[in-house]
């Protein structure tokens, strides 16, 4: 019988059901289910398989190298409270959120990095326009402070359009049926189509984790600018880690789909909600998750559900000393739409371990 480690008897069925469906593909060598599991695209989000010569652009997602960036600056949470409104607006004024893209190209030198032609072509049609941009959904920009009232910037992001592309094409290509269909296509990695893909893949990987540099250096400038008078800002700490990916590690395909990458001492960032704030975390290299941790609280209930079911004042009264974005647009983001974070982290105990729990001051969705 194949590895397989669940870290949750709460976890819906049909999540459950793609799990194991995935399992038993021959070239599934081990798995685990992450306590946010939920229903997702093939693979459920909060999915780790491990395969063997295969590697599956539909197990690794939509928004490749989507993930997390935290930064501590050198600012005191006492130092925000009088800038909360302004500093609000002007996140919206400088980061384009949703379906907006910059009104002039940002500078990345991304030639350094290889890609096909294919993603060249998609690249450089509106690539660099992008870039310093928030998607909508779960993705957001969140200024917290730590135990120590450390101000801390936090940002969910991913590669934007370009990664949808990218994987919408070689979804595609794996299934052999001109769609993104929905199964467990995977290319052969000794293939040329196989090739192509990680070398794609990776290259999203880079931009996604520039795209999130830039909305940091953006963001950072505005408040400093603000709140002590143009001075340079500070970067004390920065962590990056991704939960959507594929790496090669002792010769097994490691897919990762809303799933925190959590070797031994590696750095990373797990939201919760826009109310209950970020873990920072270090990773404890547990085999049994293939040393991986949750990518967040997961879904409680989905977009639509939440829409219905939440009740606009018990968001409004949740959110309460929390400079947000409190409207029905954003219900299916409010507290009550995901699973207990604290719970969860309880939950991966043997996979983590948490040094800072950070609690939003300003929240931003699109």
């Amino acid at each position: 019988m194949k590895p397989i480690k669940i870290y949750s008897d709460d976890i819906e069925g049909g999540a459950l059901e793609q799990f194991y469906s995935a399992m038993e593909q021959e070239f599934a060598v081990k798995g685990a289910l992450l306590p946010d599991a939920h229903t997702g695209y093939s693979l459920p989000i909060g999915a780790v398989v491990a395969t063997e010569g295969v590697v599956l652009p539909a197990w690794v997602g939509y928004d490749i190298g989507c993930g997390m960036c935290a930064v501590r600056t050198s600012l005191l949470k006492h130092e925000l409270h009088p800038h909360r409104a302004r500093i609000f607006d002007a996140m919206y004024r400088v980061i384009p959120t949703g379906f907006h893209h910059n009104k002039r190209p940002a500078e990345w030198d991304y030639q350094k990095y290889p890609m096909t032609p294919m993603l060249k072509s998609l690249f450089e049609k509106n690539g660099l326009s992008q870039l310093g941009s928030m998607g909508s959904g779960n993705h957001f920009i969140e200024i917290s402070h730590d135990e120590e009232n450390h101000v801390w910037v936090v940002i969910h992001s991913g590669s934007r359009n370009l990664g949808h592309s990218t994987a919408t094409h070689y979804m595609k290509v794996a299934s052999k049926s001109g769609k993104a269909k929905e199964g467990h296509y995977g290319l052969r990695t000794d293939s040329e189509q196989g090739q192509d893909y990680i070398a794609d893949m990776r290259f999203c990987l880079e931009f996604a984790l520039q795209n999130r540099q830039e909305m940091i250096t953006r963001v950072l400038r505005e408040i400093y600018n603000l709140v002590r008078e143009g001075q340079t800002p500070e970067r004390l700490a920065f962590i990056n880690r991704t939960h959507n990916h594929a790496e090669l590690k002792d010769g097994l395909w490691i897919h990762r789909k809303g799933a925190t990458h959590a070797e031994k001492g590696m750095d990373g960032v797990i939201p919760g909600n826009m109310r209950d704030g970020s873990f920072v975390v270090v990773g404890k290299g547990n085999e049994e998750s293939l040393n991986s941790s949750s990518h967040g609280a997961g879904r409680s209930m989905s977009r639509t559900k939440a829409k219905n079911a939440i009740n606009m004042d018990k968001f409004k009264a949740q959110m309460k000393g929390i400079t947000s974005k409190v409207a029905k647009s954003t219900l299916d983001e409010s507290p009550d739409a995901y699973k207990d974070i604290f719970e969860v982290m309880k939950l991966q105990k043997d996979l983590v371990e948490v040094t800072h729990h950070l609690l939003p001051i300003i929240n931003v969705k699109a």
